[in-house]
């Protein structure tokens, strides 16, 4: 394998408009935000990543303009000229800077995007590369839609009827207090045997317990972080109340993280993004684990352009991730996206990994350009 030489980097802020409003737990995606990493090497190779951070400090710590920030100043200067012999080197060289694992994981991506190409391989070959044998890329990626919070439950009955048609085999709703068990209900009256899970993003305390076993009733594959965003504990309270599979997320930042949750009953089903974790080595660690030890485990999403909607396809292609993750195609999101081709849904609600070196996808130069006009003018005073 050759090794890279980092000679620049270039950052992008990230402005792109949603086809529709995605509301959660904590608020309104007003636009999809990020930040987008262009590595160049010494050769001349570009690799592309994104860190999934976002314009409110919502569903983690870190924003544009602190992602941003921490990249040029502390990060990117650590990697100038660098001798990069491996992509899973990377995490030690941002060992000095705590936290930040969002912005560190776009600029992880855009060197293991980097060095894959430099060596002709798919970034999904890449990633198999650096497992035991028997994890070679299944060419295409399980896949379901998130829904966010709608106004009135016939809203979001319409939505889940266009997305089931659309032929999407698993259905996420956003829920939230006083929005929950009405809503499980009447989409699973409508929909009697589709995959259906639930996602708080932290909204209920363990003093909901008895709130929430009312959910067991409906036959859900999972409901995803119920309880705080750093917790531990108190899930593996609330597990033994309920039949219904808890799915941790924002809970589970490295593989020790993930050890403990297991140990202590806390989990039954893991979201892994790779974003959350740092980036690609912090996850293929987690994704070995969970496959050692029969962990069900699926690849979640920020709702990434296709930048980084490429490298979470490519990972989810990976054959431990055995639920279907939350990687919709791009017209779910976007009418036009920063890169080419678009993410097009198959018939038996996969996502096809792209065949190119890397991410296997072209970034457009003009629509980065016009993403970076976006985001300056929404952010002139």
């Amino acid at each position: 394998m050759r090794s890279i030489t980092i000679l620049s980097v270039n950052l992008y802020p990230l402005h792109l408009p949603f086809l529709e409003p995605f509301i959660t737990s904590f608020g309104e995606e007003p636009f999809k935000a990020g930040v987008i990493v262009e590595v160049t090497t010494l050769d001349g190779i570009h690799g592309w990543g994104e860190s999934p951070v976002e314009v409110y400090p919502g569903y983690g710590a870190e924003t544009v303009v602190t992602g941003l920030h921490i990249l040029e100043e502390f990060l990117v200067p650590n990697l100038s000229g660098v001798m990069i012999n491996h992509p899973t080197e990377v995490p030690a060289l941002l060992a000095h800077v705590r936290g930040n694992a969002h912005a560190k994981s776009g600029l992880e991506a855009a060197i293991w995007d980097a060095y894959a190409k430099t060596n002709h391989l798919r970034l999904a070959d890449l990633f198999a590369l650096s497992l035991p044998p028997g994890h070679g890329s299944r060419n295409k990626a399980v896949v379901g839609v998130s829904i966010g919070i709608m106004p009135t439950l016939e809203k979001t009955l319409e939505i889940v009827r266009k997305r089931v048609a659309q032929g999407y085999a698993r259905i996420k709703l956003k829920i939230k207090p006083g929005w929950d068990i009405d809503l499980a209900r009447a989409v699973r009256a409508e929909f009697p045997d589709i995959m259906l899970m639930l996602d708080a993003n932290s909204a209920y305390t363990l003093a909901d317990a008895d709130h929430l076993a009312q959910l067991d009733e409906f036959n859900l594959l999972m409901i995803e972080q119920p309880l705080g965003h750093e917790d531990i504990y108190d899930h593996s309270q609330l597990q033994p109340r309920l039949k219904t599979p808890i799915c941790l997320d924002e809970s589970i930042k490295n593989l020790n993280d993930l050890k403990l949750a297991l140990q202590v009953g806390a989990i039954g089903v893991l979201n892994l993004k790779p974003g959350r974790v740092g980036g690609f080595t912090e996850s293929l660690r987690i994704y070995q684990h969970c496959a050692e030890n029969n962990v069900p485990l699926w690849i979640g999403g920020m709702l990434e352009s296709g930048i980084g909607r490429a490298a979470n396809v490519a990972f989810a292609s990976l054959p431990a991730v055995s639920l279907p993750c939350d990687i919709s195609a791009t017209d779910r999101y976007f009418a036009e996206d920063i890169s080419e081709p678009p993410f097009v849904l198959n018939s038996d609600s996969t996502l096809n990994v792209p065949d190119g070196d890397g991410i296997g996808v072209q970034v457009i130069g003009s629509r980065i350009a016009e993403s970076v006009d976006r985001w300056t003018d929404a952010n002139s005073f």
